[in-house]
């Protein structure tokens, strides 16, 4: 009858009265086979793990190439090329135009007119033509056909239509001035989106390289407990438990190789290109206000969104004005020139000229003006308390950001004494698992420590320079010019100014 036996671990059978004791020179061939293949593996897996705590702390590995890109060149190219932004500018561009055609409302309208035809004639005329018609009188028939013809010019220029032109105008140009606002807006989200997906590369990047790095740890770890086992040191045990934590190792880099594949795709999207070699990024909450109170007080004041909101309000109050206008008379001048060739068949050029003042005075129209004006006065209402809405919601990202920006600067620092304390303690466990008062399995949760603090500090740091960008984004400073990025800034009043006193022209600026 078989009979299992359990073999206790190396240790246990060290301590073991019962366990048969090995001679003198059994146990110095022993540590002889060990002790330079475990010094070989403790020295590179100490040069392994300080490099990547220096690559975490930088968020990327060394560049490989000479010319790394910097999130300044990135944010360059978002700003320039992004899809999403061209596409908000020809929006400011188009509100543009709304200026140049209400001030078209203070120029005069003109058109001309031409007709040519074929007219049959058949007609009696009697002379003297004045009742009553005396037995001697003459008549005459005429009868034929002529190609009756007229050209001709008509304008209008109004003179006073109740300062409906003059609101239109300034309602345009406050539409002009919320465009631009939201512009800004688009321009902050997008900068804030290049940033945080530059640094989401980084923070991936570094994580793969941990896991790699980590899976070769592992791997030494698993050849040194195989041979360890080969001499009787430790058990099955020891090794099945070194391997489930290399085969885990091994699941998690897997995992991270398909993040890091996922955040270049995004790069792409938001830069424009694929990212090649980055470089560490810096944060900029040195550009932002230095306390809260006053990063609230300029938050709310100078933010993109509120002041768009409050150009909302000025557009809402002008069409007040424009629908009360509509109550006003019109008082338009009113001119024609023609000049007709046959225009009958006894007749052949006849010319008019005519000039001539056309008041209007709305009486009633069924109250549909009436009705338009209690509109628009709830919209002024709606959109003050839309910008009150946004006001409150700024001042609530301030402060978020605010907390986010004050946290990540804790955690970056407690995650660099975690991997402080995390890198010792994994090397005295190593060593008294080398003298035999540690186990494998010690050994493993240590290496496990180690790698958790490296990736808490890779997201630290990667939250810590996002966190600053939002701060910038929440207050309304994040911007090509604040931000010193190496780019032509796109300055919406050069198209405005080349459009607004365009009398004619169906070409746009540059060209199309």
């Amino acid at each position: 009858m078989a009979r299992s036996v359990i073999v206790p671990k190396a240790r246990k059978r060290s301590q073991s009265p019962s366990a048969p004791a090995r001679s003198t020179r059994d146990r110095a061939q022993a540590d002889e086979r060990f002790a330079a293949p475990a010094a070989r593996t403790r020295e590179p897996a100490r040069r392994a793990i300080r490099a990547t705590i220096l690559a975490a702390i930088a968020l990327i590995a060394v560049p490989r190439g000479l010319a790394a890109e910097t999130i300044q060149s990135a944010l360059a190219k978002a700003y320039a090329d992004n899809p999403q932004l061209n596409a908000q500018r020809a929006i400011v561009r188009q509100t543009d135009e709304g200026v140049a055609q209400a001030l078209s409302g203070y120029r005069p309208t003109l058109s001309a007119t031409a007709t040519l035809g074929e007219q049959f004639t058949n007609t009696t005329e009697i002379f003297p033509p004045i009742p009553p018609i005396l037995p001697n009188g003459a008549s005459f028939s005429i009868k034929g056909y002529t190609t009756p013809r007229s050209v001709g010019l008509t304008g209008q220029q109004t003179l006073f239509n109740g300062g409906q032109t003059g609101n239109k105008v300034r309602a345009a140009e406050s539409q002009v001035f919320e465009a631009r606002e939201t512009l800004r807006v688009m321009e902050q989200s997008v900068l804030l989106s290049a940033a945080t997906v530059y640094m989401d590369v980084s923070r991936d990047a570094a994580n793969l390289e941990v896991q790699q790095n980590n899976v070769r740890v592992l791997e030494r770890t698993l050849k040194d407990t195989r041979n360890r086992f080969s001499v009787g040191q430790v058990t099955s045990t020891d090794v099945a438990q070194a391997e489930a934590q290399l085969a885990a190792a091994e699941a998690s880099l897997h995992a991270a190789e398909s993040t890091v594949m996922t955040t270049r795709a995004n790069y792409r999207r938001i830069i424009g290109n694929d990212p090649a070699d980055l470089a560490p990024a810096s944060p900029v909450d040195r550009l932002a206000p230095s306390t809260l109170t006053a990063a609230v007080a300029f938050g709310t004041a100078h933010n993109p969104s509120v002041l768009a909101a409050l150009y909302g309000v000025d557009v809402a109050q002008l069409q007040v004005k424009i629908a009360e206008g509509a109550l006003w008379p019109t008082l338009a001048l009113q001119g024609s020139i023609q000049q007709q060739s046959y225009p009958n068949i006894i007749q052949p050029n006849l010319f008019l000229g005519t000039a001539q003042l056309s008041l209007s005075v709305p009486i009633y129209q069924g109250g549909a003006e009436y009705s338009a004006i209690r509109l628009d006065k709830e919209t002024v209402g709606q959109q003050r308390l839309n910008t009150d809405q946004v006001r409150d919601q700024t001042r609530a990202n301030v402060v978020q950001a605010w907390g986010q920006l004050q946290a990540a600067k804790a955690q970056v620092e407690a995650a660099i004494r975690q991997n402080d304390a995390a890198t010792r303690a994994l090397t005295g466990v190593r060593n008294e698992a080398m003298a035999g008062q540690r186990t494998t399995q010690d050994v493993l949760t240590a290496e496990q420590v180690l790698v958790n603090a490296r990736q808490s500090l890779i997201v630290a740091q990667h939250d810590r320079v996002v966190a600053s960008y939002s701060l910038l984004s929440a207050v309304g400073l994040l911007s090509a010019e604040t931000l010193h990025l190496p780019v032509s800034i796109y300055d919406p009043a050069v198209h405005y100014h080349q459009v607004r006193d365009a009398w004619f022209g169906v070409r746009t600026p540059d060209g199309r």
